[in-house]
C-alpha cells in the first residue's frame, strides 16, 4: 500500500479535481448517470491533507459549550465541500462507560443528555438548520456514529460484545441519536458490536422498529468499515446482503457483501422493492446534498476565523484539576520556565487518532505556544522532553534537571499519544492491529492499565525533587489515573487532545490570558479497580467503597476549577407549558472574569423502576467579568424529565427533585407534575 503524505497525497485543489474526475467518469461510463456520495472521515476536523484538525470529542465535551463546538463543524463542512466530499462520518453516538476503551477520545460525554447536545451541534455546524431543503454548498451530510451502545463494550474492548439490557440502551445510549434526528440528522452508521447477541448490521430491533418506527428516523444506514464481512464469514454474502438490507441497512462501507445483493433478489431471499426502499432513500440524500444541481454560493471563513474557532475551543475544553495558588502564572515573579515531557514539540502527540499529515508551519505545539507566551511577557524559557510516551531517553532526566536548577517555574506533559507511526499495523478497516510504544490510545489501542507510563512518573519524580514548583499538563484521549500525581504538582491541566493550535491555548490559559471553564464530562477514575465508574448509576443502597479502595472516582463528572469564584442566588424553580424552567442570578465574586456551568439534575424521580442517582437535563455556560450579575434562565422540557415503567413504556416524572449546582453550591427542590 502506497503511504500518503504531504508529498505523494492530494491537497486541497487536487482533491477537488479527483473528485470532479470521479463524477465525470461515471456521468460518461454508467447507465444511469447517476452522481455519487463522496465520503470522509471528520471525527476532529478532516481527515486529509489541508485540513484543521480541531480538538477531539473528548476535550470538545468538557468545555460544556455546544455553540463552540458547532462553529468548529461549520469549518470541517466547509473543508469538505471544497475537496469536493458530500458526506462528513463523524463520531457522535458512543458514550463512554470504560475509559479502557481506546476510542474513548471520540466520546463526548459518559452522560447522554451532554452528549447529545453536542451530537445537535454536530449536525448544524456540518449540514445546517434542519428547515433546509437542500444543503448550502459549504454543508455536507453528518454521518453520525457509532449507532448504538458501542461505549458499554466488554471491558474497554474494541467490538467487543455489549451486555446491557433495553432499558439501559434506551436510557443512555440512544438519546444521543434522537438528538441529531431531532436536528434533522440524514445519516448514520451502524456499529461493530452486538446488543444481546445481535451485531448491530442485522439488528432489524435497532435499525427499523426503534430508530425508524418510535426514533422517527426518515434517512439512512451506512455500514462501518468491513463490518458486513465480518457477518458474511458466518451467514455467506448473499444472505448477509438480504438480512442486513431487510434490517435496515442502506449503504455498505468497503466490503465485499452488497455486491451480493442482485444475487441475494434473484434467489429470492430479498424483495425487489426492498431494495427500491434503500435505494430511494439514498437517492433522496444525492438531491439533498446538491448532487442533481448546481450548489448555491457561499461566504467562505478567513483562515484566521477558523484558527480563532479553533482555539476557543480548546481553551473552554481545557479543566483545572489542581491549582495551590500557581495559576496562572504571574510573569512578575517568574523570569524563566521550563518545559518537559514526551508530548511538548511533537504535534501529532496532540492531535489524536484519525489524523491526516499535517503542514507543520500551520500548527503551533506546546513548545511554540509557550514560546510565544514567553517572548509576549519577556521570559526567558527552556525545554527538553526527558522521557517519551512510554520509554526511557537515555540521559534525559539528566538533563531535565540541570534545565530545572536554573528555572523558576516547570511545566511537565503526562498523558499518551493516538500519534500513528509506520511501525503501527493497520486493518483493512482502518483499525490499529498493534500499536507502538508512542501510541498508547486510539482504535483498537485499549488499556488495562489507565496509570500514567512509568518513565513520565519517573521525570516528574525526579523533577520535583528540584523543589521548584510544577504545572502538570494531561494531553490524552481518555481519563489516566492522576492520583500518583498529585502530590508531585502545584497545579494540574486537563487539556485532552486540543487539536493543532492547541499549544497557544495551553499557553493563554497557564498564563491568565484564558480564565478555564471546562469541566469533565467523562469521570477519572481512582484506581484501574474500578472500573467502570460513572456518575449516573442506580440509585441503590449498596456499599460503595471496596475493602481495599473508595468507590468513588478521583474527579468526577461536572468537576472543574477556575482562576474567580461564582455564587447562586433568588434561584427558582416555576413550571410551565413544555416542563419546568430554572431562574436565577450568578455572580463572579472573584478578582478576574470567567465562565462557570450551572448544572441541572434530576433526582428520586421513581420508585418501582430505580432511578438514577442524578440524571443531567439542563446546562447554561454563562460568562462574567469580575464583580458582574447575571440572570439566568434554563429550561428543562419534559421530554428531558423521562423514564420507562417497568413494561418499558415511556413515562413523564411526576414527583422528583431537581437540583441545581454550581461548584460549592448546591441547591434542591422539590418538583411535582
Amino acid at each position: 500500500m502506497v503511504r500518503k503524505n504531504l508529498e505523494t497525497g492530494l491537497s486541497k485543489e487536487e482533491a477537488y479535481q479527483v473528485s470532479k474526475m470521479i463524477q465525470t467518469y461515471v456521468a460518461e461510463n454508467t447507465r444511469l448517470k447517476i452522481p455519487v456520495l463522496l465520503t470522509e472521515e471528520c471525527p476532529h476536523g478532516h481527515q486529509g491533507i489541508d485540513s484543521i484538525t480541531t480538538p477531539t470529542n473528548y476535550a470538545a465535551g468538557a468545555s460544556w459549550n455546544p455553540n463552540l463546538y458547532q462553529a468548529a463543524q461549520e469549518i470541517v463542512a466547509e473543508e469538505l465541500r471544497e475537496k469536493g466530499a458530500h458526506v462528513g462520518l463523524i463520531s457522535t453516538l458512543d458514550l463512554c462507560r470504560d475509559p479502557r476503551w481506546g476510542r474513548t477520545e471520540e466520546s463526548f460525554s459518559e452522560d447522554p443528555y451532554l452528549a447529545g447536545e453536542f451530537t445537535k451541534a454536530a449536525v448544524n455546524g456540518l449540514q445546517g438548520q434542519k428547515s433546509e431543503q437542500s444543503l448550502a454548498g459549504n454543508r455536507v451530510l453528518a454521518t453520525l456514529k457509532h449507532f448504538a451502545a458501542q461505549g458499554s463494550i466488554m471491558g474497554g474492548h474494541n467490538a467487543a460484545p455489549v451486555e446491557i439490557g433495553e432499558r439501559e440502551l434506551k436510557e443512555i445510549h440512544l438519546p444521543m441519536m434522537q438528538a441529531g434526528i431531532d436536528a434533522g440528522a440524514l445519516m448514520c452508521m451502524a456499529a461493530y458490536n452486538d446488543i444481546d447477541g445481535v451485531p448491530c448490521h442485522i439488528n432489524q430491533h435497532l435499525l427499523t422498529t426503534l430508530l425508524r418506527d418510535e426514533m422517527g428516523f426518515e434517512g439512512a444506514v451506512m455500514s462501518d468499515g468491513c463490518a458486513l464481512d465480518g457477518v458474511a464469514s458466518q451467514l455467506g454474502k448473499a444472505q448477509t446482503a438480504a438480512l442486513a438490507l431487510k434490517s435496515g441497512l442502506d449503504m455498505s462501507l468497503w466490503d465485499n457483501v452488497y455486491p451480493y445483493l442482485e444475487e441475494a433478489v434473484l434467489e429470492g431471499l430479498l424483495e425487489e422493492a426492498e431494495l427500491d426502499q434503500a435505494v430511494y432513500r439514498v437517492l433522496s440524500l444525492k438531491e439533498k446534498v446538491g448532487l442533481f444541481a448546481e450548489a448555491p454560493e457561499y461566504n467562505a471563513l478567513t483562515q484566521a476565523e477558523k484558527i480563532s474557532r479553533n482555539v476557543a475551543l480548546a481553551e473552554e475544553s481545557m479543566v483545572l484539576l489542581k491549582n495551590d495558588g500557581i495559576l496562572p502564572i504571574d510573569s512578575d515573579k517568574t523570569k524563566r520556565i521550563a518545559l518537559f515531557g514526551p508530548h511538548i514539540d511533537n504535534i501529532y502527540h496532540q492531535l489524536g487518532d484519525y489524523t491526516p499529515y499535517k503542514n507543520l508551519d500551520e500548527c503551533i505545539n506546546l513548545t511554540q505556544g509557550m514560546a510565544e507566551a514567553a517572548q509576549n511577557r519577556d521570559l526567558t524559557y527552556a525545554m527538553t522532553r526527558g522521557s517519551l510516551i512510554s520509554s526511557e531517553i537515555e540521559g534525559g532526566i539528566e538533563e531535565a534537571l540541570t534545565i530545572a536548577e536554573t528555572s523558576d517555574v516547570l511545566f511537565v506533559t503526562l498523558g499518551g499519544s493516538s500519534a500513528r507511526d509506520f511501525s503501527t499495523e493497520f486493518d483493512a478497516n482502518g483499525a490499529a492491529l498493534s500499536g507502538s510504544n508512542e501510541m498508547t490510545s486510539g482504535e483498537n489501542i485499549d488499556l488495562a492499565d489507565l496509570a500514567i507510563p512509568k518513565p513520565q512518573m519517573e521525570l516528574l519524580k525526579a523533577l520535583h525533587q528540584t523543589g521548584k514548583p510544577i504545572v502538570g499538563i494531561v494531553i490524552a484521549g481518555r481519563p489516566h489515573l492522576l492520583t500518583e500525581c498529585l502530590p508531585y504538582v502545584n497545579g494540574l491541566l486537563l487539556a485532552g487532545y486540543p487539536g493543532q493550535h492547541g499549544g497557544r491555548a495551553v499557553a493563554n490559559v497557564l498564563f491568565g490570558a484564558t480564565n478555564p471553564s471546562g469541566k469533565l464530562a467523562i469521570s477519572i477514575p481512582d484506581a484501574n479497580g474500578q472500573l467502570p465508574v460513572y456518575y449516573n448509576y442506580r440509585d441503590t443502597p449498596f456499599k460503595k467503597d471496596y475493602l481495599d479502595l473508595a468507590g468513588q472516582p478521583k474527579f468526577t463528572f461536572g468537576y472543574g476549577l477556575s482562576y474567580t469564584d461564582f455564587s447562586l442566588a433568588n434561584t427558582q424553580v416555576i413550571k410551565n407549558e413544555t416542563g419546568w424552567l430554572v431562574t436565577g442570578e450568578i455572580t463572579n465574586i472573584g478578582e478576574c472574569a470567567g465562565a462557570e456551568v450551572v448544572q441541572v439534575y434530576a433526582k428520586k424521580y421513581s420508585k418501582d423502576v430505580l432511578p438514577r442517582v442524578k440524571k443531567l437535563c439542563g446546562f447554561d455556560k454563562i460568562f462574567l467579568e469580575s464583580g458582574e450579575i447575571k440572570a439566568f434562565e434554563i429550561q428543562i422540557e419534559n421530554s428531558e424529565l423521562t423514564d420507562f415503567d417497568l413494561t418499558m413504556n415511556r413515562r413523564v416524572f411526576t414527583d422528583f427533585k431537581l437540583q441545581v449546582e454550581i461548584r460549592g453550591d448546591v441547591q434542591t427542590f422539590d418538583c411535582q407534575n
